[in-house]
């Protein structure tokens, strides 16, 4: 078998001219095995019919045997120069041959260092496509957090909006003035707890002296 591995061959026909040799290999050698059992078939019936005949099937299996190697051997040498024939005359692309799908390259010819800027170039873009693609990806995250955020929101201010009528509704005026007083208020009322949980303290402290 060649060890040409025959690229540009392999490109127009779909596959290996090796593998192609391999497969016409074994469907010659299959044939040579079974014409051979058919051989000795017809050898053993004829000797079947001959009376008084010593020869036995065994001995007959063992002629089969050594025909068929002698066989093979021949086979193998005429089949070496079929394939050398065939990879040269018949699957074989000669080297002055461009398939069409390479004119291409012929009509914007690119040197090897060209060729290794471009994969270069190809590289970057391929990275900046991933960044692009997680910063975007990242974006979309944060503007579902805003939507979240919004939406509290607007149950916040909805809350607020229902407060203000209900001081409205109950004479406490604007409910942004209500909602500062209270809050003095509860900060009044914050300090009036402090003093008072201070003053127990010290009554406590002063009980257990005396």
């Amino acid at each position: 078998m060649s060890v040409d591995p025959m690229a540009y061959e392999t490109q127009f026909f779909g596959f290996t001219p090796q593998t192609c040799m391999l497969r016409v290999y074994i469907a010659f050698q299959d044939y040579l095995f079974e014409m051979m059992l058919v051989v000795e078939g017809v050898m053993l019936k004829k000797l079947d019919g001959i009376p008084g005949c010593k020869i036995s099937p065994s001995q007959i299996r063992k002629c089969t045997e050594k025909f068929l190697l002698f066989m093979k051997e021949h086979f193998d040498k005429l089949f070496a120069k079929m394939e050398e024939v065939l990879l040269q005359l018949v699957l074989n692309i000669p080297k002055n041959v461009l398939l069409p799908e390479d004119r291409v390259q012929e009509e914007y010819p690119c040197s090897k260092e060209e060729f290794q800027a471009l994969q270069e170039e190809l590289q970057q873009l391929q990275q900046q496509c991933r960044a692009e693609a997680a910063a975007e990806q990242a974006l979309r995250a944060e503007l579902e957090e805003q939507k979240v955020v919004k939406a509290e929101l607007e149950k916040i201010l909805q809350c607020f909006d229902g407060l203000e009528n209900i001081c409205r509704e109950h004479g406490a005026g604007n409910f942004k003035e209500s909602f500062a007083l209270l809050t003095q208020s509860s900060k009044k009322l914050q300090g009036v707890l402090k003093d008072v949980e201070e003053k127990s303290k010290k009554m406590k402290q002063h009980d257990q002296l005396m």
